[in-house]
């Protein structure tokens, strides 16, 4: 509220006609039917009528803001009402949010493969069998643009101070160690990356010098000061070219590199944008995310916030790796608590590669059924078929094991998809729609029209409970007693707060027994997990130096080519393993309990509608109808509002015992980080043995325990706040009492009218979109199926 009175108070403020000016129509139209051409007609038709709905809200609101500025600007008493009618028609913006899709997988899984074969381009982003290809995390999307652009996000000057200085610490020995010692030394896997980071942007020597050293040398590569590369080309190829050497993970052996791979250990993050795309629609982000995080401590930030704003994520692995081993379960945990703690409402399994089969072993080991096998497509389409079974009940058994029973991706039809890159190309056995490649593209587009048509239905609800109490400015009758029913809703509000907040607490209190006993599971069962992480099968051979990178970072070790390491996270997981039921419960949606946060929300908004209702009906608000519509629709904007809210807090909450126990065991980890020389691998676990625990003996866990407690606290409160002071400032406004608020402000009758039109129209394009979508349905099970591909 504060920022809106600065804003206004500057008293008569230009306003830019030119932001409210819509284009040609004939121009306008072409943009939209360019905008939507990844969309079948019947999606397109829907997107239209949305889009045409947006428009025109947004115009009747840009038309009402301009003449409330005009009629109040020269006033220099403004009223908070007025003030408050013009925040809410500045923040509520039109525009869609980005839907980030996911592509979680390890190395050689396929990610971008997919990419490239969902956005029809068939080498566009590097792809080389089984060996790491993709470096960093890469958006891909479409735009306006009308050209191919990426831009390369580099690490800050002080975000690589931060990482050279580590890794010069990783190079550093301050004793002589003997041959056995030395060889193990130089075969650890961080001390290979280290090295090699270096030398890419140092050159070679640049591993036997130190920090100090290391500041005043010049690096190989050109740095921008912008810290920011862009890359511009006409055509798709030519900017694939350009891009490779950024993002391809570069060879360890690779002699006269180029200027660009130079600077590759400063790459942060890529963004693509593709010009307007017949595929992958506007709004929707395709995101390559390497599989283990990052050394640097930024990257490794941005790689766990990026996995965190997906709201869906594709876990990527290919036929061969599929049924087992620890990267894909690691990928499949790291999703499941992405549900957990973050915006991400389904997960799905992607098996990559479904073309590769040998015949003559699957024949042999075949058992489904006595059917023949004739050839290779039938044999591939019956493997796929039966992996789709078998992962789809083992992934449902996972979830169900971590998520609430009632949990929205539990019900999805489609949590497996068996997709072949390869066949999409040649289409040599499956069709492109075996290659499932399109169902993939349909899921997309149905995400994003569903956001969409959720987005503007709220945006016109709220311009329309604008528009209702805008127009009522200017009404002059006004019941006398009206004070006095605005003085009874205060109270039934107040009432309603306090019962608002009891429920939180009940639905918060469902955390603790779950939370205590899986403090009791952490403290019986942390040294068997701890020593579990120290152990390697090969001994401390090429581990040394590993170790002293994970105490760097705090108990945190991610690289491009060991699974990722994180000492925190494994000994406090039989906590979590306790309450994700429970924290997947409170945080749901979907069908009211006593534990569900949301719902006791959504009650809290039907009492207090109802009770308008009740007020409008006893007292007869005749000549005031707008204003018990406005304070109905109000209410679902502001309680509508707090789930934001509440998801931003989720991931404080649900990390708060991991970061408790990191923050417990920091002064241990930077002592082992400090030994070298002689068996300093022993010597550090023991360092690490130790000083877990002393903190266990000290209440670590019962310590992490209450800050979760506390955090939980911290929610109920700002729930409250937020309740409290918006929906004062809207009674307020509602009432003839509130600071002079009547006085004479333009007409927006007319303005009105139109919002009022708009706002049937809602249920009109509703109606119509299942019209529509019932007759595909109906063509396409009359249509016949498509065949094989021809034999060559």
């Amino acid at each position: 509220m504060e920022d809106t009175e600065d804003f206004v108070g500057q008293g008569p403020h230009p306003v830019d006609n030119d932001v409210f000016k819509e284009p040609m129509k004939k121009r306008r139209r072409s943009d939209r039917d360019q905008r939507f051409r990844a969309f079948p007609s019947v999606e397109q038709s829907a997107l239209k009528e949305y889009e045409k709905l947006e428009s025109r809200t947004r115009r009747v609101l840009s038309n009402t803001y301009q003449k409330l500025i005009q009629s109040v600007f020269l006033d220099d008493s403004i009223p908070n009402g007025v003030k408050y009618l013009m925040l809410l028609a500045l923040i509520e913006k039109p525009s869609l949010d980005p839907i980030y899709i996911g592509l979680f997988g390890s190395t050689g899984a396929g990610k971008s493969s997919l990419i490239n074969a969902i956005i029809q381009q068939a080498m566009f982003l590097p792809v080389s069998g089984e060996s790491i290809c993709t470096s960093c995390i890469v958006q891909v999307s479409s735009g306006c643009c009308e050209q191919y652009e990426a831009k390369i996000h580099l690490l800050s000057d002080q975000e690589w101070k931060e990482e050279l200085k580590n890794l010069t610490k990783l190079l550093h020995r301050t004793e002589e160690l003997d041959r056995e010692e030395a060889d193990a030394w130089d075969r650890d896997d961080a001390v290979e990356e280290a090295i090699w980071k270096l030398q890419m942007f140092y050159g070679n020597g640049a591993e036997r010098k130190n920090y100090e050293e290391l500041l005043r040398a010049k690096p190989k590569g050109k740095i921008p000061t912008s810290r920011i590369i862009t890359l511009k080309a006409e055509e798709a190829g030519e900017l694939s070219v350009k891009l490779d050497p950024y993002i391809r993970t570069q060879r360890r052996d690779l002699d006269g590199e180029s200027a660009e791979t130079q600077i590759w250990p400063l790459i942060k993050h890529v963004e693509v944008t593709l010009p307007k795309s017949e595929l992958i629609p506007e709004g929707v982000v395709l995101v390559d995310i390497p599989g283990t995080g990052d050394f640097n401590s930024k990257r490794d930030e941005m790689w766990k916030k990026t996995i965190d704003k997906c709201s869906v994520i594709w876990v990527i692995s290919d036929i061969e790796r599929v049924s087992g081993g620890r990267a894909h379960e690691d990928l499949l945990n790291e999703s499941i608590r992405a549900c957990q703690r973050g915006f991400c409402r389904d997960v799905a399994l992607v098996v990559t590669k479904t073309d590769k089969l040998h015949l003559p072993e699957y024949l042999r080991e075949r058992k489904v059924g006595n059917r023949a096998i004739s050839s290779q497509r039938e044999a591939v389409l019956e493997r796929n078929e039966m992996i789709k079974l078998q992962r789809n009940r083992i992934l449902k058994e996972k979830l169900k094991r971590k998520l609430p029973a009632d949990s929205k991706v539990l019900e999805a039809s489609d949590l497996v998809y068996t997709v072949s890159a390869q066949e999409y190309w040649q289409q040599a056995l499956l069709t492109e729609e075996e290659t499932e490649i399109p169902r993939l593209r349909g899921s997309i587009r149905k995400r994003l029209l569903d956001k969409k048509r959720m987005m503007v239905t709220k945006y016109v609800t709220e311009a329309f409970g604008l528009l209702l109490l805008t127009d009522s400015f200017n009404c002059t009758e006004n019941l006398p007693n009206e004070y006095l029913h605005m003085s009874g809703l205060r109270r039934f509000v107040e009432e309603k707060i306090q019962l608002l907040e009891k429920a939180i607490d009940q639905c918060f209190a469902h955390i603790e027994q779950p939370l205590q006993e899986g403090v009791q599971n952490a403290r019986t069962s942390y040294r068997r997990i701890l020593g579990a992480c120290l152990v390697r099968s090969r001994g401390n051979q090429g581990f040394h130096q590993t170790l002293k990178a994970v105490c760097l970072k705090n108990g945190i070790y991610a690289s491009r080519t060991l699974a990722r390491i994180d000492l925190n996270e494994a000994i406090t997981q039989p906590i979590y393993d306790q309450i994700d039921p429970v924290f997947g419960g409170i945080f749901r949606t979907g069908k009211p309990t006593d534990s569900t946060l949301l719902p006791h929300i959504e009650a809290f908004k039907n009492s207090l509608q109802e009770k308008m209702m009740e007020i409008g009906v006893r007292n007869g608000w005749k000549y005031d109808s707008y204003k018990k519509s406005f304070l109905i629709q109000e209410i679902s904007a502001i309680l509508g509002g707090l789930e934001d809210y509440i998801l931003r807090k989720k991931r404080r909450i649900y990390e708060s015992l991991t970061t408790s126990v990191q923050n417990d065991l920091k002064p241990c980890y930077e002592e082992a980080a400090q030994i070298a020389g002689k068996k300093a691998c022993e010597r550090m676990k023991d360092v690490i043995r130790r000083g877990v625990d002393r903190q266990v003996a000290e209440r670590m866990f019962e310590r992490a325990q209450e800050r979760m407690q506390h955090q939980f606290q911290q929610l109920k409160n700002g729930i409250t706040e937020k309740v409290k002071g918006s929906i004062a400032t809207m009674l307020t406004l509602a009432s003839s009492q509130g600071d002079g608020l009547y006085k004479e402000l333009a007409d927006v009758q007319s303005e009105y009218k139109e919002m009022e039109k708009l706002h049937r129209s809602l249920r009109e394009v509703a109606e119509n979109a299942v019209l529509r979508r019932g007759m595909q349905d109906f063509l396409l099970r009359m249509s016949p199926s498509k065949t094989a591909p021809p034999k060559a």
